[in-house]
């Protein structure tokens, strides 16, 4: 919840907090921590109620429904007999990737030309390339 917030950020709030609720800040700070803990114990007994019922040990995280699709419906047979074709294709992806790079890093060295190393021999070729003398102009 707060991992787009920078530190100014915090720190603007916990000012804003401290202006409007002054010296009760404390008081606050420690009923919201109660309700916290409160509502961490609600979930829980939930989900002990729910296993004692259903008789498995669910777990918070099986109840998104990907996850429960995979753990309660799918064998592991299945979910294999499902990836197999994808992990073929994210192969096949990865190696015509990696020719790519290769090809870039390639073309990349040899566009690298080395410098001349005296000034005079870069202006010679800057005369020839241009077609007239720059000095001159």
């Amino acid at each position: 919840m707060f991992e787009n917030l920078n530190w100014w950020e915090i720190g603007a709030l916990l000012l804003l907090a401290l202006l409007i609720f002054g010296e009760r800040l404390p008081k606050v700070i420690g009923d919201g921590m109660r309700m916290l803990r409160g509502l961490r114990a609600m979930a829980q007994n939930a989900t002990s109620d729910l296993n004692r019922e259903l008789g498995t040990d669910l777990q918070l995280q099986d109840l998104h429904p990907k996850a429960f699709i995979r753990k309660h419906i799918l064998s592991e047979e299945d979910e294999a007999a499902l990836r197999k074709p994808l992990q073929g294709l994210l192969d096949d992806v990865k190696s015509d990737l990696n020719g790519v790079k290769n090809d870039l890093s390639e073309v990349a060295a040899a566009a690298d030309i080395k410098k001349p190393a005296t000034p005079s021999a870069s202006s010679a070729v800057e005369k020839r390339a241009s077609g007239f003398d720059l000095d001159a102009t």
